[in-house]
């Protein structure tokens, strides 16, 4: 749990999402990178006057994604974003890239100077979108570990959304969180079934019950269900809410945020 301390300077931190616009290279890029990058500064600023107490940026306009690895020309763009959020906002800053290109996230962590990254793909292996996605943890840890980022914590998604997870279906939800800490994971993500799906309360209930390490709710979260997860997790990512008509491509509302926000300090 120290490390959820160290790297957000509180407890319960609310992570807010940046969908950064499709990147070069991918089917859907269309714009100037000056623009991109603009409009990702636009909304660290809306999050921060809003009184979010994290961000995260994500390459998720860059669909179709490709598995366990992106380019330079993805990763360097990556790498300049996250770098002036953190300087524009001051904010604990994570990145997530998909699809499990989780060394590339540790890599542009570490020259950017942000705090964490979300990897999915840590342990044991699932069916997503893109094909087989198979555990990074030993290759990610060592490759930690060989740039001197070891500051840099490592969210790792269970069970992820998007997925089929038949291939692991005689392995729980807790047994797989107890994996993910044994490899050394700083803390474990829960989602529903797809982007903006809430989490299931029981069963984050039974790992709080039973593993005494750091859970963030990584997706579903609303103003109108927040109470019944506080009390049961560490860290809450919020994105599809957090946008006009809670869909995750609309842009970012000023208004929903802070009372959103208001409403999590009331808790």
């Amino acid at each position: 749990m120290q490390k959820i301390i160290t790297i957000f300077k509180k407890e319960k931190p609310i992570i807010g999402m940046i969908h950064v616009q499709a990147l070069p290279g991918t089917p859907r890029h269309k714009l100037e990178s000056s623009y991109i990058i603009d409009q990702a500064l636009k909304e660290a600023k809306i999050y921060k006057s809003a009184g979010i107490d994290s961000i995260m940026i994500e390459n998720m306009h860059d669909i179709p994604y490709i598995k366990t690895g992106v380019g330079h020309e993805i990763s360097s763009l990556m790498c300049l974003i996250a770098y002036l959020i953190k300087q524009e906002t001051k904010l604990p800053v994570g990145i997530q890239l998909l699809a499990g290109a989780n060394k590339e996230a540790m890599a542009v962590s570490k020259s950017s100077s942000i705090d964490f990254i979300r990897a999915e793909g840590f342990v044991f292996a699932h069916t997503a979108d893109e094909g087989i996605i198979e555990a990074q943890a030993g290759d990610l840890l060592r490759y930690r570990k060989q740039i001197d980022a070891d500051s840099v914590a490592i969210f790792t998604d269970i069970k992820k959304k998007h997925s089929s997870h038949a291939i692991t279906q005689d392995v729980s939800l807790l047994d797989t969180a107890k994996a993910a800490r044994f490899f050394l994971s700083d803390g474990v993500i829960v989602t529903g079934n797809h982007t903006g799906e809430a989490a299931s309360v029981e069963e984050l209930k039974e790992l709080k019950r039973f593993l005494d390490f750091p859970i963030l709710v990584g997706s579903g979260i609303t103003q109108d269900n927040v109470a019944s997860y506080f009390p049961i997790c560490d860290a809450m990512i919020v994105g599809s809410y957090f946008k006009e008509d809670g869909y995750w491509e609309n842009k970012l509302n000023y208004e929903r945020i802070a009372k959103f926000m208001e409403c999590v300090g009331a808790l």
